[in-house]
């Protein structure tokens, strides 16, 4: 039993059940005992590999939409650039030197990093070192202004809620015990005037909820202030029902219940919902495309052929596995999705037109 297991139950035995996004806050967030707060899980030696692990071209490539996206706004004198959830820093450091090219973006661009693990920050602060990027707890600390966002395998680890559907309407999903183990529970009331009932929906349907906020105050910064927002995440476009809720341990599935804040806890994605939520905020949705299609559109593939020009046997076939990796359809190229949000005067933002 995990320490943070522990405590969930402390909590569960004087609470009774909690909703399953209280679950995952609890998990992915305690700042002595949650997941991300106390470890580095990226690379081999963790629990997964996100896409800037992978390969310097996607950094790189992201960098050059960045820098493609200011020149197209106007070229601001000064613009907040902001990655949430960072990881390592690696991304951001491959988008800063592949920006080297456009000096005048360098100098405007104010650097904005929203991390909560003390341990990934030291991570950041390492890659990043030279720089002068600044740390924010939330998004909405940062001042706004004309902004520029990524956010790469973030909005997954956001925490939802589940609803399951019976003869009477949506009941909550909760995380209680049963005969001594953490397991899924139903509430036992419906719940009133729940927007689920638009939906079509067969008894013992799960929809997902996802809490919205960073996505919805970057939508609004950019319809405001100007600029635009890139999603890059793992997911659906259409909303659906089933349970997507996954934990990933020493790069396995592994049941979500089973070590609360040693495993990483996500959920897909669903992209209908994230342009529901920036048209609501006054931005223009552009996409999805899926990650492999904006990756070609960008140029990976002639990156790569350059990549190769300078490499040995063994690197040129490394970076072809990577490009594989990142845009072929039986591995991330289709299953991981991209958006953009954006200032609707903007137009439509590179990669996105046909």
């Amino acid at each position: 039993m995990t320490p943070l297991e522990t405590e969930l139950r402390r909590i569960i035995a004087i609470d009774g059940p909690i909703p399953v996004d209280r679950y995952m806050l609890g998990c992915m967030g305690h700042p002595q005992l949650g997941y991300y707060p106390t470890r580095d899980p990226f690379g081999k030696r963790g629990d997964f590999i996100t896409a800037p692990e992978i390969s310097q071209m996607f950094g790189e490539l992201i960098g050059a939409w960045a820098a493609a996206v200011w020149q197209k706004m106007g070229s601001p004198a000064r613009f907040n650039l902001i990655e949430l959830g960072p990881g390592r820093g690696t991304l951001m450091a491959d988008a800063l030197r592949a920006a080297k090219s456009l000096p005048a973006f360098l100098e405007a661009a104010s650097i904005h990093l929203v991390e909560t693990s003390p341990v990934l920050r030291a991570k950041q602060e390492q890659a990043l070192a030279g720089t002068s990027a600044r740390w924010h707890e939330a998004v909405e600390a940062i001042l706004p202004g004309p902004t520029i966002a990524i956010a790469n395998e973030f909005v997954d680890a956001l925490p939802v809620r589940q609803f399951v559907k019976d003869r009477d309407g949506w009941h909550m999903r909760m995380v209680g015990v049963v005969d001594d183990k953490l397991s899924f529970v139903v509430m036992p009331d419906p719940m009133p005037g729940f927007y689920g009932d638009d939906y079509e929906a067969p008894v013992g349907a799960i929809l997902e909820w996802r809490y919205d906020r960073p996505v919805s105050i970057l939508a609004q910064i950019v319809a405001r202030f100007g600029g635009a927002a890139l999603l890059i995440d793992y997911g659906h476009t259409k909303t659906g029902f089933g349970d997507t809720l996954q934990a990933m341990k020493n790069h396995r599935y592994v049941d979500p219940l089973e070590s609360p804040g040693d495993a990483d806890l996500t959920t897909q994605v669903n992209f209908e919902e994230l342009v529901r939520w920036a048209e609501r905020q006054g931005a223009a949705a552009h996409g999805p495309l899926t990650q492999g299609e904006f990756l070609r559109r960008l140029g990976i593939e002639a990156r790569a052929a350059r990549l190769k020009q300078a490499a040995t046997p063994q690197q040129a076939a490394d970076i072809d596995s990577a490009l594989a990796r990142l845009t072929a359809g039986d591995q991330m190229g289709d299953l991981f999705k991209v958006l953009a949000i954006a200032d609707p005067k903007l137009g439509v933002p590179p990669g996105f037109d046909s």
